[in-house]
Protein backbone atom coordinates (compact mmCIF):
# COMPACT_ATOMS: atom_id res chain seq x y z
CA UNK A 1 0.00 0.00 0.00
CA UNK A 2 1.37 3.38 -0.97
CA UNK A 3 1.64 6.17 1.64
CA UNK A 4 -0.94 8.92 1.42
CA UNK A 5 -1.25 12.38 2.96
CA UNK A 6 -2.31 12.07 6.61
CA UNK A 7 -5.98 12.94 7.04
CA UNK A 8 -8.09 13.54 10.14
CA UNK A 9 -9.97 10.53 11.44
CA UNK A 10 -13.69 10.39 10.85
CA UNK A 11 -16.66 8.47 12.16
CA UNK A 12 -20.10 7.94 10.75
CA UNK A 13 -22.53 6.69 13.44
CA UNK A 14 -25.33 6.43 10.88
CA UNK A 15 -23.34 4.31 8.42
CA UNK A 16 -20.51 1.84 8.47
CA UNK A 17 -17.29 2.23 10.44
CA UNK A 18 -13.89 0.69 9.86
CA UNK A 19 -11.71 0.38 12.96
CA UNK A 20 -7.93 0.17 12.67
CA UNK A 21 -5.58 -1.00 15.42
CA UNK A 22 -1.91 -0.67 14.45
CA UNK A 23 0.97 0.80 16.47
CA UNK A 24 2.77 2.09 13.36
CA UNK A 25 1.63 5.72 13.14
CA UNK A 26 2.71 6.26 9.53
CA UNK A 27 1.02 3.09 8.34
CA UNK A 28 -2.09 3.88 10.36
CA UNK A 29 -2.43 7.31 8.76
CA UNK A 30 -1.80 5.95 5.27
CA UNK A 31 -4.43 3.25 5.68
CA UNK A 32 -6.90 5.75 7.10
CA UNK A 33 -6.37 8.01 4.10
CA UNK A 34 -6.82 5.15 1.66
CA UNK A 35 -10.08 3.96 3.21
CA UNK A 36 -11.44 7.49 3.47
CA UNK A 37 -10.67 8.01 -0.21
CA UNK A 38 -12.92 5.00 -0.86
CA UNK A 39 -15.76 6.74 0.98
CA UNK A 40 -15.44 4.79 4.23
CA UNK A 41 -15.63 6.21 7.76
CA UNK A 42 -12.60 5.29 9.85
CA UNK A 43 -11.48 5.31 13.46
CA UNK A 44 -7.84 4.41 14.09
CA UNK A 45 -6.09 3.44 17.33
CA UNK A 46 -2.51 2.72 18.33
CA UNK A 47 -3.43 -0.01 20.83
CA UNK A 48 -6.12 -2.54 21.66
CA UNK A 49 -6.65 -0.74 24.98
CA UNK A 50 -7.52 2.50 23.20
CA UNK A 51 -9.87 0.63 20.88
CA UNK A 52 -11.71 -1.01 23.79
CA UNK A 53 -12.02 2.30 25.63
CA UNK A 54 -13.68 4.07 22.69
CA UNK A 55 -17.47 4.03 22.19
CA UNK A 56 -18.67 1.90 19.30
CA UNK A 57 -22.16 2.52 17.90
CA UNK A 58 -24.30 -0.43 16.83
CA UNK A 59 -23.58 -0.01 13.15
CA UNK A 60 -21.98 -2.32 10.58
CA UNK A 61 -18.26 -2.36 11.26
CA UNK A 62 -15.05 -4.34 10.99
CA UNK A 63 -11.61 -4.31 12.58
CA UNK A 64 -8.30 -4.10 10.74
CA UNK A 65 -5.89 -5.56 13.29
CA UNK A 66 -2.11 -5.78 13.16
CA UNK A 67 -0.78 -9.16 14.28
CA UNK A 68 2.33 -7.79 16.03
CA UNK A 69 1.45 -5.10 18.53
CA UNK A 70 3.30 -3.79 21.54
CA UNK A 71 2.06 -5.76 24.52
CA UNK A 72 -0.43 -8.45 23.57
CA UNK A 73 -0.52 -9.74 20.02
CA UNK A 74 -3.40 -9.32 17.62
CA UNK A 75 -4.09 -13.05 17.85
CA UNK A 76 -4.29 -12.83 21.65
CA UNK A 77 -6.69 -9.89 21.34
CA UNK A 78 -8.85 -11.89 18.92
CA UNK A 79 -9.10 -14.64 21.53
CA UNK A 80 -9.97 -12.07 24.21
CA UNK A 81 -12.81 -10.68 22.11
CA UNK A 82 -14.14 -14.19 21.56
CA UNK A 83 -14.02 -15.04 25.26
CA UNK A 84 -15.77 -11.77 26.06
CA UNK A 85 -18.69 -12.58 23.78
CA UNK A 86 -17.64 -10.10 21.07
CA UNK A 87 -16.54 -12.61 18.44
CA UNK A 88 -19.14 -11.21 16.03
CA UNK A 89 -16.88 -8.29 15.02
CA UNK A 90 -15.32 -9.21 11.64
CA UNK A 91 -11.52 -9.06 11.91
CA UNK A 92 -9.07 -8.59 9.06
CA UNK A 93 -5.51 -9.30 10.15
CA UNK A 94 -2.58 -7.38 8.73
CA UNK A 95 1.05 -8.37 9.19
CA UNK A 96 4.50 -7.92 7.74
CA UNK A 97 5.69 -11.11 9.38
CA UNK A 98 2.90 -13.57 8.75
CA UNK A 99 3.27 -17.21 7.92
CA UNK A 100 0.88 -19.96 6.89
CA UNK A 101 0.50 -21.37 10.42
CA UNK A 102 -0.36 -17.95 11.80
CA UNK A 103 -2.95 -17.24 9.10
CA UNK A 104 -4.56 -20.66 9.57
CA UNK A 105 -4.83 -20.06 13.32
CA UNK A 106 -6.41 -16.66 12.77
CA UNK A 107 -8.92 -17.93 10.21
CA UNK A 108 -9.90 -20.91 12.37
CA UNK A 109 -10.57 -18.47 15.21
CA UNK A 110 -13.00 -16.56 13.00
CA UNK A 111 -10.97 -13.93 11.14
CA UNK A 112 -12.50 -13.01 7.78
CA UNK A 113 -9.17 -12.31 6.06
CA UNK A 114 -5.41 -12.26 6.59
CA UNK A 115 -3.32 -9.87 4.50
CA UNK A 116 0.46 -9.63 4.35
CA UNK A 117 2.02 -6.17 4.23
CA UNK A 118 2.55 -4.57 1.83
CA UNK A 119 -0.79 -5.34 0.21
CA UNK A 120 -2.51 -3.87 -2.81
CA UNK A 121 -4.92 -1.03 -2.15
CA UNK A 122 -7.75 -2.88 -3.88
CA UNK A 123 -7.15 -6.03 -1.83
CA UNK A 124 -7.69 -4.24 1.48
CA UNK A 125 -10.68 -2.31 0.16
CA UNK A 126 -12.30 -5.50 -1.14
CA UNK A 127 -11.65 -7.26 2.18
CA UNK A 128 -13.15 -4.37 4.14
CA UNK A 129 -16.28 -4.17 1.97
CA UNK A 130 -16.85 -7.92 2.34
CA UNK A 131 -16.42 -7.69 6.12
CA UNK A 132 -18.82 -4.75 6.38
CA UNK A 133 -21.42 -6.61 4.34
CA UNK A 134 -21.07 -9.62 6.63
CA UNK A 135 -21.60 -7.47 9.73
CA UNK A 136 -24.56 -5.68 8.14
CA UNK A 137 -26.20 -9.05 7.49
CA UNK A 138 -25.57 -10.08 11.11
CA UNK A 139 -27.13 -6.89 12.45
CA UNK A 140 -30.15 -7.30 10.18
CA UNK A 141 -30.62 -10.87 11.41
CA UNK A 142 -30.30 -9.71 15.03
CA UNK A 143 -32.93 -7.03 14.48
CA UNK A 144 -35.30 -9.51 12.83
CA UNK A 145 -34.90 -11.94 15.73
CA UNK A 146 -35.48 -9.13 18.25
CA UNK A 147 -38.72 -8.24 16.45
CA UNK A 148 -39.79 -11.89 16.53
CA UNK A 149 -39.12 -12.14 20.26
CA UNK A 150 -41.06 -8.93 20.89
CA UNK A 151 -44.01 -10.34 18.95
CA UNK A 152 -43.97 -13.61 20.89
CA UNK A 153 -43.62 -11.79 24.22
CA UNK A 154 -46.71 -9.71 23.38
CA UNK A 155 -48.89 -12.84 23.15
CA UNK A 156 -51.13 -13.91 25.99
CA UNK A 157 -50.63 -17.46 27.38
CA UNK A 158 -53.79 -18.60 25.58
CA UNK A 159 -52.69 -17.05 22.27
CA UNK A 160 -49.37 -18.88 22.55
CA UNK A 161 -51.17 -22.16 23.15
CA UNK A 162 -53.42 -21.54 20.16
CA UNK A 163 -50.42 -20.82 17.92
CA UNK A 164 -48.72 -24.01 19.00
CA UNK A 165 -51.83 -25.91 17.88
CA UNK A 166 -51.91 -23.91 14.64
CA UNK A 167 -48.27 -24.80 13.96
CA UNK A 168 -49.19 -28.45 14.54
CA UNK A 169 -51.65 -28.18 11.65
CA UNK A 170 -54.92 -28.17 13.61
CA UNK A 171 -58.05 -26.43 12.39
CA UNK A 172 -60.01 -24.02 14.57
CA UNK A 173 -62.58 -26.68 15.47
CA UNK A 174 -59.84 -29.08 16.58
CA UNK A 175 -58.04 -26.36 18.54
CA UNK A 176 -61.27 -25.46 20.31
CA UNK A 177 -61.91 -29.09 21.25
CA UNK A 178 -58.36 -29.59 22.56
CA UNK A 179 -58.46 -26.41 24.63
CA UNK A 180 -62.08 -26.71 25.79
CA UNK A 181 -63.16 -23.38 24.31
CA UNK A 182 -65.69 -22.27 21.73
CA UNK A 183 -64.63 -22.45 18.08
CA UNK A 184 -65.26 -18.73 17.61
CA UNK A 185 -63.00 -18.03 20.60
CA UNK A 186 -60.26 -20.17 19.06
CA UNK A 187 -60.69 -18.30 15.78
CA UNK A 188 -60.40 -14.90 17.48
CA UNK A 189 -57.31 -15.92 19.43
CA UNK A 190 -55.77 -17.32 16.26
CA UNK A 191 -56.39 -14.14 14.28
CA UNK A 192 -55.01 -11.88 16.98
CA UNK A 193 -51.94 -14.05 17.56
CA UNK A 194 -51.09 -14.41 13.88
CA UNK A 195 -51.36 -10.62 13.53
CA UNK A 196 -49.04 -10.02 16.49
CA UNK A 197 -46.50 -12.43 14.99
CA UNK A 198 -46.94 -10.87 11.54
CA UNK A 199 -47.40 -14.38 10.13
CA UNK A 200 -49.51 -14.65 7.00
CA UNK A 201 -49.46 -18.45 6.78
CA UNK A 202 -48.91 -21.52 8.92
CA UNK A 203 -45.63 -22.18 7.13
CA UNK A 204 -44.39 -18.67 7.96
CA UNK A 205 -45.50 -19.10 11.57
CA UNK A 206 -43.57 -22.37 11.84
CA UNK A 207 -40.41 -20.75 10.46
CA UNK A 208 -40.68 -17.96 13.01
CA UNK A 209 -41.28 -20.33 15.90
CA UNK A 210 -38.29 -22.43 14.82
CA UNK A 211 -36.14 -19.27 14.69
CA UNK A 212 -37.17 -18.56 18.28
CA UNK A 213 -36.49 -22.15 19.32
CA UNK A 214 -40.14 -22.74 20.26
CA UNK A 215 -41.42 -26.26 19.70
CA UNK A 216 -44.97 -26.67 18.44
CA UNK A 217 -47.40 -29.24 19.78
CA UNK A 218 -47.82 -32.57 18.03
CA UNK A 219 -51.05 -33.01 16.07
Amino acid sequence: MSNSTPAPLSTDPDGTIVYIVDDDALFRRALTGLLRSAGLAVRAFDSTEAFLAAPRPATPSCLLLDVRLQGRSGLAFQAELSEGGRAHLPIIFMTGYGDIAMSVKAMKAGAVDFLAKPFRDQDIIDAVLAALEKDANRLAADRALHTLRAGWDSLTPREREVLQHVAAGLMNKQIAANMGIAEITAKIHRGQAMKKMNARSVAELMRKMEALGIAHLRA
